[in-house]
């Protein structure tokens, strides 16, 4: 099954396959906890939340029409599901710490990793990028996070988050000029 376009995966799954639909959260569940864990704060949020839009996928799945990617639609579920649990304030906002222990950024050249400190430095600034996108607004950090982490396409954003093509674009600018303002900010006190 591992190949296979998502369109076989999910006709598969529509026709009682089982096997089709694991392959298919297989295939997206790392991405999508991983998106979740930024926009929640939590890695445990992400988990739970990422299995009850699963759950959802696999109920809604003859609901599909194709017209979008399935991980683009599955996100919009997982998004939705996530912002509904934050609204009711059922989920907590995470410590630092847990945006710490959460942080997954890895450094771009992994020869740099040999140099003596070069890990504890590039964790520590993963760090403080982790907290200052935590304090974008989240109707600025959910497009920068799918454009600049998940690599999304402006017209898939705007598939995704149900809002114009225009106002993806300006809230991506808008929210990369709070995420610089809030790391000059933090790198200034440093100094």
């Amino acid at each position: 099954m591992k190949g296979l376009p998502d369109a076989e995966l999910i006709q598969s799954t529509l026709q009682g396959d089982t096997r089709a639909f694991d392959e298919l959260v297989q295939r997206y569940q790392d991405r999508l906890v991983h998106s979740l864990a930024i926009l929640l704060g939590s890695r445990d949020d992400a988990l739970d939340v990422a299995q009850q839009a699963f759950v959802q996928a696999w109920r809604k799945l003859n609901l599909f029409r194709g017209e979008s990617g399935f991980y683009s639609w599955l996100y919009r579920i997982a998004r939705n599901t996530a912002v509904s649990r934050l609204r009711t304030n059922t989920l907590n906002a995470g410590s630092l710490e847990q945006l710490q222990q959460n942080s997954e950024f890895e450094p771009g050249d992994k020869n740099l990793q040999s140099l003596p400190g070069h890990s504890l430095e590039q964790a520590e600034l993963a760090h403080q990028v982790q907290i200052a996108l935590r304090k974008v607004p989240e109707e600025f950090r959910q497009p920068l996070v799918l454009k600049e982490l998940d690599g999304f396409s402006y017209e898939q954003i705007s598939e995704i988050l149900e809002i114009p093509l225009g106002t993806v674009r300006s809230r991506i600018f808008r929210g990369r000029q709070e995420l610089l303002s809030h790391l000059q900010r933090t790198f200034q006190v440093e100094k």
